[in-house]
């Protein structure tokens, strides 16, 4: 069987009435060639079939075309809105995603690092700072833009995107108090670092309050789940019956109290004050409404691409510029006592 012919970038030209180096130019950076020079370009590619070589532009150019995203979840509704704002800021660029999932195991991350390393990436995208030492000396000497995305801490490998966990959870909690609950507990699930410093940040205004001895606290390394959470709060009433109030360390558990509330006959707020973290929709669309702290998340990942696309062009943050997003405190009804 005869072996189809491979299409060259100089036949696309040729067809297409421009010079070769017009149609690199509209391959790489489609913004910078005339809209009428790039449909008749597209036209070219779509009639010869022209397919692009990422290995031989990276050898000329010394890298490809492709950002690399690393996350720990795909399942997860927040790394899935991420993963839309990287997306959306890639519309109309020659730049494309391939993704990484690490399903939250370190080894898994280095691997998928230094994979992706390997392929000459034009950027790297990755969750969190807590990489370890082998996946951070990797990403130091990477020769590409590094985001880290999800959080902000003091020393980003490169730049990073994100917020302070441990400020947004402690804006939960003193809600919690200022709403007159004296009894608060904590719930997590799915326990990452993040998760950690928002516990700790309950546990730090808890004791600036003078409040609680017995560490009110119920958590678990299981994936997050509406289900986990009915069940880690049953837990909790087990251990701590005079709990009144609970911060939660994402809204798939917080919901799941409000359920595993509504079975009991607990009221929500007057027994029961329920705080959530991310702002997923159905905590507005619960009834009663469910308090969460809300992170931008689209934002969040159109930004980590916006980073990454103004160092490609040479206008870029110098490295160890980190962009805090911050937060909100979404109250609702299911703190709001009295109303």
């Amino acid at each position: 069987m005869e072996k189809s012919r491979k299409i060259t970038l100089s036949e696309v030209a040729a067809q297409a009435r421009v010079s070769p180096i017009t149609v690199s130019r509209a391959l790489r950076d489609p913004a910078k060639v005339s809209p009428e020079a790039r449909a008749r370009i597209d036209q070219a590619i779509r009639e010869l079939g022209y397919v692009p070589n990422p290995a031989a532009r990276a050898l000329a150019s010394g890298r490809t075309d492709v950002v690399g995203v690393i996350i720990p979840s795909v399942s997860n509704n927040v790394f899935a809105d991420v993963t839309r704002g990287i997306y959306d800021a890639l519309e109309g660029s020659a730049l494309s995603v391939q993704m990484g999932n690490t399903r939250y195991s370190p080894l898994t991350e280095e691997e998928l690092i230094r994979v992706f390393l390997s392929q000459r990436p034009a950027g790297l995208i990755v969750a969190g700072h807590d990489q370890s030492p082998a996946a951070r000396a990797a990403l130091i000497a990477a020769e590409c833009p590094v985001v880290q995305l999800m959080e902000v801490g003091p020393a980003p490998i490169d730049m990073a995107v994100g917020l302070s966990h441990y400020e947004a959870s402690r804006a939960g909690a003193a809600h919690l108090l200022a709403q007159g609950y004296r009894a608060p507990a904590f719930l997590g699930a799915q326990m990452d670092p993040r998760s950690q410093q928002r516990l700790q940040a309950f546990r730090d205004c808890l004791a600036q309050a003078g409040i609680g001895t017995d560490d009110p606290v119920v958590t678990t390394p299981e994936p997050s789940s509406v289900s986990l959470g009915c069940r880690l709060f049953a837990d909790l009433l087990s251990r701590s019956p005079r709990t009144d109030a609970v911060l939660c360390n994402n809204d798939d558990i917080a919901l799941g109290v409000l359920f595993e509330a509504r079975r009991r006959n607990i009221r929500v707020p007057q027994d029961l004050g329920i705080c959530g973290f991310n702002d997923l929709e159905m905590m507005s669309a619960a009834e009663p409404s469910v308090t969460s702290v809300a992170v931008d998340r689209l934002r969040m990942g159109r930004d980590a691409i916006g980073l990454i696309r103004d160092r490609l062009e040479g206008r870029g943050q110098p490295r160890g510029y980190a962009l805090d997003l911050g937060f909100r405190l979404m109250t609702r009804d299911s703190t709001r006592r009295g109303g």
